[in-house]
């Protein structure tokens, strides 16, 4: 157990210790404000405060884990070895920078609270976080942070046996619709072919039809596809299917449709499912509350896990509707257009509200690369690259890499070439050696 000396115990102390220390290197924590203790402690041990009390393992701290409500801190990003680091404490210090504020900063998305520009749909862009503006978002510097903090520690402690840690993981299929033409109804189907007559797009008519007509396989039907690939990973898939009502930015099926229901007991008979909130469910406790009935009453348990529509978050009301509804995991949180750590970490961590200065039961599980984000790179050599280097820097801290693919990702359509190639390339990095 490592014991850290502090003048104050406050909770952001208690969650960032433990999210560093326990979640990530596996090391239980324990604080005091006593000095006896600290000094008859006869194992891992280290200071964080203002000033060095001997020749201990130190690390000075910044007023941040200190304080209550936001503040305007100053941020000033350096290079540091193979990284970046902020809120320099100097040379006296064991870490020149103070790993546990940063982590802090990060975690509990401080930024995303301050004032900032929004995108049309009212989401935190990646232009406007701090990891985009020094570049160090395609890094999850939280661990890496964390796994420099352990190595000098295992300097100062040789004897102590630190524990390890292995690379999962964790697949997430996104469903905001299960069929591209079938079970949509006679208004929207009907609507759907006079569209299609309309802009003159008689493929898109042609395979309307056939598929209507059961001559063709709908193109966003490929979950047999996606449970086959299942069945080759001990790495559980997680799929959110979409059950909320038609809206302007919602056009799943409608959850009354028995073949719907069907799909998703199926789906559950293999993978996890949870819950993708609908757009105007993200701002309304009651829709939300409706919707969680709903699946829990098609899936015959309780709802563990959420996500947002367009991945669109309001903190911390958001967050606050999922905690009072009891769901313990959101997945919510990453970039559409962007490739990386919207966090700093890809380990999960739990919701801390910053108004009410207390950790929550919520489990945030960051999502670091959606396939959305791979249309921006042009070839297939390319797609293979960005993403062979995404999963190398979570594998160099034994994190867990969350991706998020589509069901219809897995369409022969022409612009999701090649991804059944690259979903592979994440399956099979879980069964190879670091």
């Amino acid at each position: 157990m490592l014991l850290v000396y502090t003048h104050n115990i406050t909770p952001r102390l208690r969650y960032v210790f433990k999210h560093i220390c326990t979640r990530i290197l596996g090391i239980e924590v324990s604080f005091t404000t006593t000095i006896e203790e600290f000094i008859a402690h006869d194992s891992l041990k280290m200071s964080y405060t203002k000033q060095q009390l001997g020749n201990e393992f130190f690390i000075k701290s910044h007023d941040i884990l200190f304080e209550q409500g936001l503040s305007d801190v100053e941020i000033n990003v350096q290079s540091w070895e193979d990284t970046k680091c902020f809120f320099y404490n100097g040379d006296k210090s064991s870490i020149p920078f103070d790993i546990f504020s940063a982590s802090f900063y990060l975690l509990s998305r401080y930024e995303e609270y301050l004032p900032h520009v929004n995108d049309s749909f009212g989401r935190f862009m990646a232009s406007e976080s701090i990891a985009f503006k020094h570049g160090f978002l395609h890094q999850p510097v939280v661990d890496i942070w964390a796994y420099k903090f352990n190595s000098k520690m295992q300097s100062q402690f040789p004897n102590f046996i630190f524990p390890k840690r292995s690379y999962s993981i964790k697949p997430i299929i996104d469903v905001p619709t299960a069929y591209n033409f079938k079970l949509k109804g006679i208004l929207r189907t009907i609507g759907g072919i006079i569209k299609d007559l309309l802009e003159f797009k008689v493929r898109k008519l042609y395979f309307r039809v056939m598929v209507l007509l059961g001559f063709k396989h709908d193109p966003y039907d490929n979950f047999k596809y996606i449970i086959n690939k299942q069945k080759q990973t001990k790495h559980k898939f997680l799929f959110f299917f979409l059950i909320g009502d038609y809206s302007t930015y919602d056009k799943g099926i409608n959850p009354n449709k028995k073949k719907f229901v069907s799909l998703i007991k199926q789906v559950a008979d293999y993978c996890q499912v949870g819950l993708k909130a609908s757009y105007f469910a993200i701002s309304d406790s009651a829709t939300l509350k409706k919707e969680k009935r709903k699946m829990e009453s098609i899936i015959n348990t309780s709802l563990t896990a959420s996500r947002n529509s367009f991945s669109k978050l309001n903190l911390p009301e958001s967050y606050r509707n999922l905690i009072e509804l009891e769901i313990l995991e959101d997945y919510t949180l990453g970039y559409v257009n962007e490739i990386g750590f919207r966090a700093g970490s890809c380990t999960p961590f739990f919701f801390y509200d910053l108004d009410f200065e207390v950790q929550t039961p919520l489990k945030v599980c960051s999502y670091h690369l959606l396939d959305f984000a791979l249309l921006k790179t042009k070839s297939q050599l390319d797609k293979k690259k960005v993403l062979n280097e995404i999963i190398n820097e979570v594998k160099k801290v034994d994190g867990e890499f969350v991706p998020v693919f589509h069901n219809y990702t897995f369409s022969d359509a022409i612009r999701w070439n090649g991804f059944k190639e690259l979903f592979n390339i994440i399956l099979e990095s879980a069964h190879e050696n670091k």
